[in-house]
């Protein structure tokens, strides 16, 4: 291994978040032959407490030479395998707040421990041979999970529901090495190879890599979430849409067009997919210097959002303002929002006109490269808020973003893997079909293995590792 990352010695880290106030209690653990030494000279027990696996102790920790206490704590130790990381580990369950965990984390340094870096107890557990790779990479989705559907996905990956069909996949592909090897070493012995079988068995797993594959977007979307941004001109009710989908006054909402000076944000989960919302100044030509520079923020958010939404005033109807920005937004994924329905009476003959330019000047545009879907909406008496949701998440399975129907969802490192050994599986068949020798053939069908052995980690390089493990944190 690297020496970023320390695999022998004994480990320590503050395992919880730790801020000023916000905490009951921080952990400090230990992993490594040493952590029960250390927690013998920190840690007295007062009473005839057992030191013994799987026992929470009570007590105090104190500077071992000055007696000094530094904390009432209790101790958890976890004896050797049955463990995190299957090494001796324990854990020091101080008060929350700075000064307790730093000071008591300072002392385990002072006696032995080295610092962990990110991710090395979940690394260690790996190497010890208690998780596979893709459950590693699932406790760093599990931690950063954004919503209860990202959460249960990354749980899904942690108990192996994605490791074991990669496993089979592979397990295949050695079954098929080994038939092809056994004819080069023993091919007057054996019966002639099924080249049709063998055909179809690689098409076979080819496709539930597809399957597979097709999880990616899922992932992706559960881990990054989806950015919305909500654009149009001054005074439709951008910030009141806002508001009413958030259930907050996050925007401020006045009768006066420019109101909104700066992108607002406001984190929601719809239907298990995190979303962030971008309340847009209003796009319009201005003089005004701050106005200006909102309005040119708006642009870029536009720039960066997975799904426009395109909000009009429904007593208005379509503008040549609303067409001028349609044209700079029609690019991306696009959800119209027809606000303000409330104003008015599409019944009424008087409103026949704004009703027509409602529903016949706008329908015409509408089209899958333009306006996914077309929702109405009386923002500001919480209307319509619930088709908007509706309308998202029929425009994230037929837009852009697809999120497949699965239990688990892979991540860009495992879907590349798989890709590579899809590829390779196609340049087998090709081989085959060409009539070469069977040393050929096993070229490209082990690097298939290979790659699809780098998912679970039962082939991987030092680099992987080290790309992998530093995205954790600390304590992790």
């Amino acid at each position: 291994m690297s020496q970023n990352f320390a695999t022998t010695g004994t480990i320590a880290a503050i395992a919880t978040a730790i801020a000023p106030q916000q905490g009951s209690v921080g952990i400090v653990r230990l992993s490594g032959s040493q952590a029960f030494a250390i927690a013998h000279k920190l840690f007295q027990a007062p009473g005839k407490q057992v030191w013994e696996s799987h026992r929470i102790l009570y007590g105090y920790i104190r500077h071992p030479q000055t007696q000094q206490t530094i904390d009432e704590a209790l101790l958890l130790i976890m004896q050797a395998p049955r463990s995190y990381t299957r090494e001796d580990v324990v854990e020091f369950h101080c008060h929350g707040g700075i000064m307790a965990v730093q000071q008591v984390l300072q002392l385990c340094i002072e006696n032995g421990a080295s610092l962990a870096q990110p991710g090395e107890f979940t690394l260690r557990a790996f190497l010890n041979g208690r998780l596979d790779l893709t459950q590693a990479e699932s406790i760093a989705d599990l931690v950063g999970a954004k919503s209860s559907q990202a959460a249960q996905t990354a749980l899904a990956g942690l108990q192996g529901k994605l490791a074991q069909p990669i496993r089979e996949l592979r397990n295949q592909c050695l079954d098929i090495l080994a038939e092809i090897e056994a004819r080069i070493d023993f091919e007057d012995d054996l019966p002639p190879l099924d080249c049709k079988y063998i055909i179809q068995e690689f098409a076979k797993i080819s496709l539930e890599i597809n399957r597979i594959l097709a999880t990616a977007d899922k992932g992706e979307l559960l881990r990054t979430g989806l950015k919305v941004a909500i654009v149009g001109r001054p005074n439709v009710g951008k910030s009141s849409l806002l508001n009413a989908w958030s259930r907050t006054d996050r925007a401020i909402v006045t009768p006066l067009p420019g109101t909104t000076r700066d992108v607002v944000e406001s984190q929601l989960v719809v239907a298990g997919i995190p979303v962030k919302v971008l309340d847009t100044a209003g796009i319009r030509e201005t003089e005004d210097t701050v106005e200006k520079i909102g309005v040119e923020r708006s642009r870029k958010a536009v720039q960066s959002a997975d799904l426009v939404i395109l909000t009009i005033d429904a007593s208005q109807g379509w503008t040549s303002e609303d067409k001028e920005i349609y044209e700079q937004v029609k690019h991306r994924p696009l959800i119209l929002v027809i606000n303000k329905i409330d104003l008015i009476d599409l019944a009424s003959a008087e409103n026949v006109e704004i009703q027509n330019s409602i529903n016949v000047e706008i329908l015409p545009i509408a089209s899958p490269k333009g306006i996914n879907q077309i929702v109405k909406t009386a923002a500001a008496k919480n209307q319509g808020i619930e088709d908007l949701e509706i309308a998202i998440l029929e425009t994230v399975q037929t837009g852009k973003v697809k999120a497949a129907d699965t239990d688990f969802a892979i991540n860009q490192r495992q879907a590349a893997a798989l890709l590579q050994a899809k590829t390779s599986l196609t340049q087998v068949q090709a081989t085959i079909e060409q009539n070469l020798p069977f040393d050929f053939w096993t070229i490209d069908l082990r690097a298939a293995i290979h790659a699809l052995g780098e998912i679970t980690g039962e082939e991987v390089t030092e680099s992987v590792l080290e790309r992998i493990f530093s995205k954790f944190c600390i304590g992790k």
